[in-house]
């Protein structure tokens, strides 16, 4: 079955998320994604050569939008993963599917497109309890701000998801959107090396010396985002849409479990009530989503890549 894939590629993204709450302890977050866009930069060039494509394009603001809000949205996300367990960061950022819903829900509403309708508008209002149910167990361990960050970078998300759709109607091959938005990870990182700070507030080296430890960490978070949006794009391609969209949520069930196994990480009943209701919360919202899509549409209701940031 090919939806199969998708548990695949969370389970990669979900190690990748390991990866990246590791090296937090050694890198800042500059680091992490100049290092994870420079492979993305390699690994995604040699595939358009294989596929005879090029990299001009006719959408270049539309490009530097998805890449500004991408980045932004993947730079926060690091940060929430270094800040909070990795459960907890890895639930706010797949909460970008609900609010990808309740975007497209309410334009479309607005305009008179689309009639109201309770139950995606349960499952939206019932995942943000699920937020609270999650983030209350931890303000009094100082991590609100983390939650507050994860929160936001799942709706930068979603807005960087809006865009990749947008790119793919106008004819855009993935490819080419992945390499751009590697690209400006990249800088983006070489111009936090140069002009942020590290992880007490010293000078970043843009090049230093790595144990081998390290470099594994940073092999690592590129290689595994690299290989997991391969299984992922083949999934939404081959498999069931609606299956694979909602077998994205077992990223949730990965990430929970490396939390337990490497850092000992026990939310409390209220958090992992949070987790629940947010997943189930996703997959109501994915189901509408998916119900609502037009016919004939080729884009997925769920982007392979924006699945990833």
């Amino acid at each position: 079955m090919q939806s199969l894939w998708m548990l695949f590629a969370t389970l990669m993204f979900s190690i990748m998320g390991v990866c990246v709450k590791l090296a937090s302890d050694t890198y800042s977050v500059a680091e992490i994604i100049m290092y994870r866009g420079f492979i993305g930069v390699l690994f995604i060039y040699v595939l358009i050569l294989q596929q005879g494509g090029t990299l001009k394009t006719a959408f270049f603001w539309a490009h530097l939008w998805r890449c500004a809000v991408g980045v932004t949205a993947l730079w926060l996300w690091f940060i929430a993963i270094g800040l909070l367990p990795l459960a907890t960061a890895m639930t706010l950022n797949y909460m970008a599917p609900i609010w990808i819903s309740g975007i497209l829900f309410l334009a479309a509403w607005r305009s008179g497109k689309r009639r109201f309708e309770w139950g995606l508008v349960s499952a939206i209002v019932a995942s943000f309890v699920g937020v609270t149910l999650l983030l209350r167990p931890s303000i009094h361990q100082d991590q609100l701000l983390g939650g507050l960050i994860g929160v936001g970078s799942g709706f930068l998300s979603a807005l960087a998801y809006l865009q990749v759709r947008s790119l793919g109607q106008r004819g855009e091959p993935e490819s080419r959107v992945v390499f751009y938005f590697s690209l400006t990870g990249f800088l983006a990182g070489v111009a936090g090396c140069l002009f942020g700070s590290g992880l007490h507030g010293e000078p970043i080296a843009l090049l230093r010396s790595h144990s081998a430890y390290g470099l594994s960490l940073l092999l690592g978070i590129g290689v595994l985002a690299a290989v997991a949006q391969i299984a992922m794009t083949r999934a939404y391609r081959l498999g069931n849409t609606l299956v694979t969209a909602n077998l994205q949520y077992t990223g949730i069930v990965f990430s929970s479990l490396w939390g337990i196994l490497i850092w000992s990480d026990v939310l409390g009943l209220l958090g992992w009530s949070g987790i629940a209701i947010i997943l189930v919360s996703g997959l109501v919202a994915t189901f509408y989503n998916i119900r609502n899509t037009r016919p004939g549409k080729t884009v997925p209701p769920a982007d392979p890549i924006a699945t990833e940031i």
